[in-house]
């Protein structure tokens, strides 16, 4: 039977961040997370105890929120990371520059033996992997919004990923009691690869006239059972993230991933999706 690492770090306290700190602790490993600033620290921490109580009141946790809750620490550098954490997991904005200092300060902190993962959802990870001395213990592990009701993590193999360190992050996905995904490293994967071209599609029809967003939506909710539409989806992620994506796919890959004016334009109006209250949708 596999079981969740004894030790983890969590490389950022957002939503992402807090979602796969929850999901560890509630799986029953000790958990720090790294977020600098009081304010931002207290946020996330008061993420991950509404998510645990949440949990708990829908019958989905093994033991009382507050015992789960003393889990998981929060620290203010990426030095205090604990040196026998078994994993690492980065999840701070898509800024490559940013993550690949986190990690090879992380990297630098933690032991020999400890495995490295990065949450882009587009980035290289071969690229990141670089600045590593180790980069056979680094590979990408792709959780999804909302981490702790996800069923999906895509495992990314970079070409110096290690058999074991893919063996290690299979089990402990399993342990989460989430399905993987393995892929090789490629601009986009294969998540974020679809489900953009997908959104950005939908936005041009929305810029052009075509139909309302509600319309889109609804023709992919109820034509293709998707569980949502591309432009609600789109508010969850989050414009500036899609768009962040769309414009290194773009760089990447081509025209066909050129970002829509619409999409810049929002995001330029700080109409970023629900964690906003105006996207596509008012929330």
């Amino acid at each position: 039977m596999t079981s969740a690492p004894k030790a983890v770090g969590v490389i950022g306290g957002g939503r992402m961040g807090s979602g796969i700190a929850q999901s560890f602790a509630a799986a029953g490993s000790a958990v720090t997370v790294v977020e600098s600033g009081t304010d931002a620290a207290a946020t996330a921490l008061e993420r991950i105890g509404a998510g645990l109580r949440r949990a708990e009141e829908r019958g989905h946790l093994a033991e009382p929120a507050t015992l789960v809750t003393r889990r998981v620490t929060l620290v203010s550098t990426v030095e205090a990371l604990p040196p026998d954490a078994e994993l690492v997991v980065e999840a701070v904005p898509e800024d490559a520059a940013l993550k690949a200092r986190l990690l090879k300060a992380a990297e630098e902190a933690v032991s020999e033996t400890t495995v490295l993962a990065t949450n882009t959802s587009a980035l290289s990870v071969t690229d990141l992997a670089a600045v590593l001395r180790r980069p056979e213990r680094f590979l990408g592990m792709h959780f999804f919004n909302p981490v702790p009701a996800s069923a999906l993590v895509e495992i990314v193999i970079a070409p110096d990923t290690s058999p074991h360190t893919v063996q290690a992050a299979l089990e402990w996905t399993k342990a989460l009691g989430k399905q993987d995904v393995v892929v090789k490293d490629s601009p986009g994967f294969a998540s974020s690869r679809l489900g953009l071209a997908l959104g950005l599609e939908a936005i041009r029809m929305v810029e052009e006239g075509v139909a309302a967003p509600e319309a889109i939506d609804d023709a992919m909710r109820l034509g293709y059972k998707h569980p949502m539409g591309p432009l609600r989806l789109t508010d969850l992620v989050g414009l500036d993230v899609r768009l962040a994506i769309a414009e290194y796919l773009h760089a990447t890959l081509g025209e066909r991933f050129a970002p829509p004016q619409l999409l810049r334009d929002k995001v330029a109006r700080g109409e970023l999706g629900q964690k906003a209250g105006q996207g596509f949708y008012t929330w």
